[in-house]
C-alpha cells in the first residue's frame, strides 16, 4: 500500500531530509523512513508538502503535465488592481518561461492562518494584501517571480492546497498520513 504524508511546512524548512546551514531539515519533523518529497517548497516558503513511497503518485502529483492545481496564498507588498491582476490571469512572461494562465483573486488575510516565525517584517508606509493565485505549474520561485513581474513582491507564500488536498488542520511543523487523499488524487487520472 502507497504512503502518502501532508505535512505543514514551516519557515525556514527546507524539502529534504537533510539539513543545511541555517535552513532545517524534514528529518527534525518526519520520522517515516523511505518517503520522497512530491513537489518541493523554497525554504522561506510555507504550507502544505506532500510526500510519498509511491514514484508514478509522486510524478501526478509534482509533474507539471498532470495539470494538478496548486493554491498558494501570497502576501504582496502594496495592493494590485484589477488590471494589474489580469497581466497574471492572461499568463506572464518571465526571464526563463513563459508563466501559465493563473487564477488570481485577492483575498481578506485567511482566518486560520497561523503566524509566521520569524514574523514578517511590517513597514505602516507601505500597505500589504494577501491573493490568492492558482496554478498548475510550479517551477523554482515562480510565485514569487510573477508577483514581482506586476510590480508587487511577495512578503509571505503559504501552499494551502495542492487539488483537493489542503493544509487546514494542520499546524506548522504537523503531520498526517491519509489514505483517502490518495484515492482523491489517482482518481482525476
Amino acid at each position: 500500500m502507497s504512503r502518502l504524508i501532508l505535512f505543514n511546512k514551516p519557515w525556514g524548512v527546507l524539502s529534504q531530509f537533510t539539513a543545511e546551514g541555517r535552513w532545517r531539515g524534514l528529518a527534525e519533523f518526519i520520522p517515516v523512513k523511505g518517503v520522497y518529497v512530491a513537489g518541493r517548497l523554497d525554504a522561506d516558503s510555507e504550507g502544505l508538502l506532500l510526500l510519498t513511497d509511491d514514484g508514478r503518485l509522486q510524478a501526478q502529483i509534482a509533474e507539471p503535465r498532470h495539470k494538478l492545481e496548486k493554491t498558494y496564498w501570497a502576501q504582496v507588498e502594496g495592493i494590485p488592481d484589477e488590471a494589474v491582476l489580469d497581466r497574471l490571469r492572461g499568463g506572464i512572461r518571465l526571464s526563463d518561461f513563459a508563466a501559465q494562465p493563473a487564477q488570481v483573486r485577492r483575498i481578506d488575510e485567511p482566518a486560520d492562518l497561523w503566524p509566521r516565525d520569524p514574523p514578517i517584517r511590517y513597514r505602516a508606509a507601505i500597505p500589504a494584501c494577501w491573493l490568492e493565485i492558482r496554478i498548475t505549474e510550479g517551477k523554482n520561485r515562480q510565485v514569487r517571480r510573477m508577483t514581482a513581474a506586476i510590480g508587487y513582491p511577495t512578503l509571505r507564500l503559504v501552499r494551502a492546497a495542492i487539488g483537493a488536498i489542503s493544509v487546514t488542520g494542520l499546524h506548522p511543523g504537523q503531520w498526517r498520513q491519509s489514505e483517502a487523499d490518495i484515492r482523491a488524487i489517482r482518481g482525476r487520472s
